[in-house]
């Protein structure tokens, strides 16, 4: 069999087969269920990096493959995922097909461009990385169950479900837009982690 086959990228796929249940639910209508999908997804990608560091005598091809898998599983979780969820809140709606394919588009170009870039950077150093260049497509795990939240709370007659697709073309933009964002540390992962955790129960009490 093809491919190189550890326990390096066991969460990484355990992500990707959360974003695909989770994309048959959202075609389905079930968006909060779908969104709890992506907030799963999130937390495996949060702390797979971590495993496959942790692994002792990983090979140059093994490195290789976990940064290709690691972002191809990316592109279906945090590119095409919410691209659907997004869609499916406005079906046939022009502004929801539009934002949905710029906002994939978006997560290709910053996903290809990171692995460009990675690989040249892991030859030149061992050390982690302490910056990203554009908003880490990880982000919009946090940034779209967070919209579903604060428009319950809202009110749909004041925020229209096509919110969805404004929030995904800022947030494509902010892909390829060239910034710095500091990689957080273990505090900054523990607030993630600790605001996931609100998140997750706000997405489940509101179903």
């Amino acid at each position: 069999m093809i491919g190189f086959y550890n326990y390096s990228v066991i969460l990484t796929y355990l992500g990707l087969a959360s974003a695909i249940f989770g994309m048959s639910q959202a075609i389905t209508g079930n968006i909060n269920v779908a969104l709890l999908c992506l907030i799963i997804s999130g937390t495996c990608d949060m702390f797979d990096g971590k495993v496959a560091r942790a692994m002792k005598n990983r090979t140059e091809d093994e490195k290789v493959f976990g940064i290709q898998i690691d972002s191809l599983c990316d592109l279906v979780c945090f590119g095409v995922l919410p691209g659907i969820i997004a869609y499916m809140t406005c079906p046939y709606n022009a502004l929801g097909v539009v934002s949905a394919t710029l906002f994939v588009l978006g997560a290709v170009i910053r996903l290809g461009y990171f692995n460009v870039m990675e690989q040249a950077r892991q030859k030149e150093t061992t050390e982690c990385r302490k910056y990203y260049q554009g908003l880490p497509v990880t982000t919009i795990s946090m940034i779209l169950p967070s919209v579903y939240i604060i428009r319950h709370f809202i009110g749909i007659d004041i925020v229209p479900s096509t919110v969805y697709s404004i929030v995904l073309l800022i947030v494509a933009f902010l892909f390829v837009y060239d910034f710095k964002v500091k990689k957080p540390g273990n505090i900054g992962c523990l607030v993630m982690t600790v605001y996931g955790i609100f998140i997750l129960a706000g997405v489940i009490l509101l179903k």
